[in-house]
């Protein structure tokens, strides 16, 4: 099996609670990502993030990796890995260092960042994420780069997101059985923000929401910053559990009930649409009005939408006190498998008041049929995160290169002299 060049590929790997995938891209001249191999595996023992069934996960993974690979003529090594999970958490903070020389250096910028997350956290938690919001330099403020800028003394502001050790270990550990890699562990909201976002939404105020069967993943941007992350341990599996309790249907039929006749918004419905609702224990099929189904869905979903517009609203007062920018003006975006459901659109917008959409992902070529679908944006966001580290990585090895050529000539020049 030949191999593509590895400097040029990057893997994702999205381990949720109702699907396993896998993304193989390609980084392309023009620093687009080309998606060459996909796989997907229903999940089995996990839930809400975590693992519950090491053996099914790994069997799962195993799947979905094989199918990846046939598809994209490769073998996989390592992997860029998606985290959720009620055991995330964020905390902003902020560090201050005096500038070194006249102008910013970057070494001054890797210290005040280090400094702003020397903080105390929980021994049982580790920093996942390290994010710059802004920067300050004396009394000049909202500077998103400073450097070659001047001044005495600069301010960063940055957004950690930190998960539990364990909880870690253990998608780590599905991971490392399947003989592969974790190039790094990446928040499953974070990874869908970079999928589905445009700057200028970032820039305006907007608030991406990915809902998973397990959870949902929230990521909430104002002035080109992330100001806040969360998992709310509720999403698309409680919609299912109710149309099994209300129909008295099994889960896997209501989940197929849900996708195919499901409607969030029960108004839109014509009132004579009929359906056909399977029955437990090998019971006759019967018929049901199509909007009795969606009066079962849609209070769960307003349900859904009004925890995410409490953490919206509480985090909106805590950033106009500091007088920080905290308008949404780009609205609400949904992604996730559980946002394909009619009238979801029309659902979101009577609890938030504002703009929604359906998030898809974007700046991707190659296997967009496969992969352009909201279930997708967790995996292609890994994608790109893992575009952003390679090509950080080679300007990082290019300014090691030139600094050491430098150093050649000089000490050649010594050479020549003496």
């Amino acid at each position: 099996m030949s191999k593509i060049t590895v400097n040029k590929l990057v893997v994702g790997l999205e381990i949720g609670t109702s699907k396993v995938s896998t993304l193989v891209g390609e980084i392309l001249s023009d620093n687009m990502i080309n998606i060459i191999g996909v796989g997907n595996c229903p999940s089995n023992g996990m839930d809400k993030g975590g693992v519950n069934n090491l053996e099914s996960v790994i069997k799962c993974v195993q799947r979905a990796i094989e199918q990846a690979e046939i598809m994209a003529n490769c073998q996989i090594s390592s992997v860029y890995l998606a985290l959720s999970g009620k055991h995330i958490n964020c905390q902003n903070e902020i560090g201050i260092v005096p500038i070194s020389e006249e102008e910013v250096t970057q070494e001054d910028i890797d210290s005040v960042i280090h400094t702003a997350k020397s903080v105390k956290i929980c021994d049982e938690y580790k920093i996942l994420h390290v994010i710059p919001q802004e920067f300050a330099i004396d009394y000049q403020e909202g500077i998103k780069n400073p450097l070659g800028l001047s001044g005495i003394r600069m301010q960063a502001k940055v957004h950690l997101i930190v998960c539990h050790n364990d909880t870690a270990k253990n998608i780590i550990k599905v991971v490392d059985r399947c003989g592969l890699k974790v190039d790094q562990l990446i928040f499953s909201g974070l990874a869908s923000s970079y999928s589905v976002l445009t700057e200028d939404e970032r820039e305006l105020g907007i608030c991406v929401v990915d809902i998973g069967g397990g959870t949902m993943d929230l990521a909430i941007y104002t002035g080109g910053a992330l100001r806040h992350t969360k998992v709310i341990p509720y999403a698309g599996n409680v919609v299912t559990s109710d149309i099994a309790y209300a129909f008295g249907s099994p889960p896997a039929d209501a989940e197929a009930i849900k996708i195919r006749h499901g409607c969030a918004f029960a108004s839109i419905i014509n009132k004579d649409e009929m359906i056909e609702i399977a029955s437990v224990g090998g019971r006759p099929i019967r018929k049901v009005k199509r909007q009795t189904l969606a009066e079962v869905i849609e209070p769960r979903y307003i349900e859904l939408f009004y925890l995410i517009n409490e953490e919206i609203l509480n985090l909106q007062e805590r950033l106009k006190q500091e007088s920080i920018k905290h308008h949404l003006a780009a609205g609400i975006v949904l992604t996730g498998g559980a946002v394909q459901i009619d009238g979801i659109i029309e659902c979101a917008q009577k609890v938030f008041n504002t703009q929604v959409r359906i998030g898809i992902p974007i700046n991707i070529t190659g296997l967009t049929d496969y992969v352009q679908k909201p279930y997708f944006s967790t995996s292609v966001g890994l994608l790109h995160y893992g575009k952003e580290t390679h090509l950080n990585n080679i300007f990082e090895l290019e300014k090691k290169t030139s600094i050491n050529n430098k150093f050649t000539k000089i000490l050649n020049w010594f050479k020549k002299e003496f």
